[in-house]
């Protein structure tokens, strides 16, 4: 059975603690657990109104980050130790950014402008800046729909860069396997994971036994066409033989190919489309943006 630094005796007790002490209703509480492995307090923070967070001594920045992506105006309800006890005080993230988690404890984070629906399509502005040229947020949001994503899916995504980031957000309880070829394209990948506090993706630099052993078996892979693409395909319906694909590709012959290309590895429900985008400039002209096709394909 998994150790756990807070059992359920401990969460009783902060509950009843915070019952105590503030006047929050406990029953739209978000209770979640950073101690444990592959969870991501930001987009948790994000969705909920009240979460109950649990923590580890030692995390530094745990506020700076909530602050840099936008959750400044977040409250935080704690006290000064590590048990259920004493004063309780409350400051806003803005406030905290400078100091860390110096005690393994609960906090409540208290977010007005908490969202219930998922966020799809996130502003390139947003993302760290580097070697990767980010897919338009309009095209990623249909990627990101053709994905059915919920939250306890593993998934693998492919030279996809910022469709892994909003991905790992939206699988909160599943695990992200971001394949980059590139070595920059990789580190540019771990600065987003940082950024966004994403500790759900698991960054490789290829398809294959040796980087994947040990990993969750994906459920979907969104994959990049490129020269490597069979290869690809063959490896992963052979890790998952009904696992979903969603293909992106700007090329016309490679769209074509593709309900035969997919066919040799029994994937048979194929659906081909393409996604145009126009953007008015400053000059009320309209700029045509790279039109792809989006391949979705299962079994």
């Amino acid at each position: 059975m998994e150790d756990k630094l807070f059992t359920n005796g401990n969460i009783l007790a902060w509950l009843q603690y915070f019952s105590d002490n503030t006047d929050i209703d406990l029953e739209h509480v978000k209770i979640f657990d950073i101690t444990r492995k592959n969870k991501n307090l930001i987009p948790t923070v994000e969705a909920h109104r009240c979460v109950l967070v649990f923590t580890q001594a030692g995390d530094k920045d745990i506020f700076y980050k909530m602050w840099s992506v936008g959750l400044g105006d977040c409250e935080v309800i704690y006290n000064e130790g590590s048990e259920p006890e004493g004063e309780i005080k409350r400051d806003k993230v803005s406030a905290m950014i400078d100091r860390g988690i110096n005690a393994s404890a609960g906090m409540i984070v208290l977010n007005p402008n908490a969202r219930s629906t998922v966020k799809f399509g996130m502003d390139n502005k947003i993302f760290a800046s580097g070697s990767v040229k980010y897919v338009g947020s309009e095209i990623r949001s249909v990627l990101l729909s053709k994905m059915q994503i919920d939250d306890r899916k593993n998934l693998c995504i492919i030279s996809g860069e910022s469709i892994a980031v909003e991905a790992a957000m939206i699988a909160s309880e599943g695990t992200v396997i971001a394949v980059e070829y590139k070595e920059s394209d990789r580190e540019t990948m771990e600065e987003n994971a940082n950024q966004f506090g994403l500790h759900n993706i698991s960054i490789v630099d290829h398809v294959g036994e040796d980087t994947m052993k040990g990993l969750p078996v994906p459920n979907t892979t969104m994959l990049v066409a490129s020269a490597s693409l069979e290869q690809e395909l063959d490896y992963l319906t052979k890790l998952n033989p009904d696992m979903d694909f969603v293909i992106y590709t700007l090329d016309f012959r490679v769209a074509a190919n593709m309900r035969d290309i997919l066919a040799k590895y029994g994937i048979t429900d194929v659906s081909v489309i393409q996604i145009s985008v126009s953007k008015l400039t400053s000059k009320n002209v309209f700029e045509q943006q790279p039109a792809p096709w989006i391949i979705s394909g299962r079994k």
